[in-house]
């Protein structure tokens, strides 16, 4: 089972699941891909989930969860108009309910797709496409599923051109959970405008986890790499917000589905991360206001 969005993430997680199929010598429509539209999804992605499923073969369920989602709303009486948390995780959690409920139906395996650059910020739902029964892409940071999709399109380019295409225009759309309203048909959430560029959050990870460095240390080694594209207030303003969310969402990271370690870095509890899910970042923000 493999919630299917047109998104990097999901696209990522079904080619891997793909790949597992043959190695199983299983055929390739075992694969259960469901699409779930609601209110932010656009034409775009969902065609491209569609088209992307055809293509590998799988299995193909269309869910929509709007009239489910309406219902739960009118259920615990919030507002259609009111676009908070509320509005974002009630469509998050339906999409999990129904991937975990329609395996149960089968006897499948609902394989996540949340990445360890979504793990890292908390940009994730919790008990929503935080939770899965095995996440694939836990320990692949955000820049390093653009780059598999990436090598992915160009090495089908031949054999599957249509598929190669279909990988190029998901590679081309915005970031998006695409929880809120479309506007004009086009993505109206886009993730690196809220949390920050991706390739920034990944280079700061990667120093501050893996090498345990000072934010001091992190910033200048940015600057380093980054000057030439971001200016100093810039940086400092993200790398605030990865510190600040790195701590505040270790609770979602404290209770993660099983999944492969790939890189040097991995924030498993059942691996090499132990974090108290109250820990506080009052350390590392006081020496990057003093910056």
């Amino acid at each position: 089972m493999v919630g299917l969005s047109g998104g990097l993430d999901s696209t990522l997680a079904i080619l891997i699941t793909g790949v597992a199929m043959k190695l199983l010598d299983r055929p390739a429509g075992d694969i259960i891909a469901v699409t779930m539209p609601c209110f932010g999804t656009t034409d775009r992605t969902r065609d491209n989930a569609v088209e992307l499923a055809s293509r590998l073969g799988a299995t193909l369920k269309r869910v929509d969860i709007g009239e489910a989602v309406r219902q739960h709303f009118k259920d615990i009486g919030q507002s259609m108009e009111n676009h908070d948390v509320t509005f974002e995780n009630g469509q998050a959690r339906e999409r999990t309910q129904v991937l975990m409920d329609i395996a149960n139906q089968t006897g499948g395996l609902v394989v996540g797709t949340g990445d360890l650059s979504e793990l890292a910020l908390g940009w994730a739902t919790y008990n929503g496409d935080h939770m899965s029964m095995y996440g694939v892409n836990a320990s692949i940071p955000k820049t390093l599923v653009r780059h598999l999709v990436r090598f992915v399109a160009g090495d089908k380019a031949e054999e599957d051109e249509a598929l190669s295409a279909v990988l190029t225009d998901i590679l081309d759309t915005p970031v998006s959970p695409e929880l809120l309203p479309a506007i004009e048909g086009k993505i109206a959430q886009k993730t690196e405008d809220i949390v920050g560029p991706y390739e920034l959050h990944d280079f700061f990870l990667y120093y501050a986890v893996r090498w345990g460095f000072s934010p001091r240390k992190v910033l200048r080694l940015t600057e380093y790499a980054f000057g030439r594209s971001y200016d100093r207030a810039t940086l400092l303003k993200w790398l605030n917000n990865f510190y600040r969310r790195f701590f505040s969402q270790q609770f979602k990271r404290s209770c993660l589905p099983d999944g492969p370690k790939v890189g040097s870095v991995t924030l498993s509890p059942r691996g090499d991360w132990r974090m108290p899910s109250d820990a506080v970042a009052a350390l590392w923000l006081d020496e990057l206001a003093q910056l």
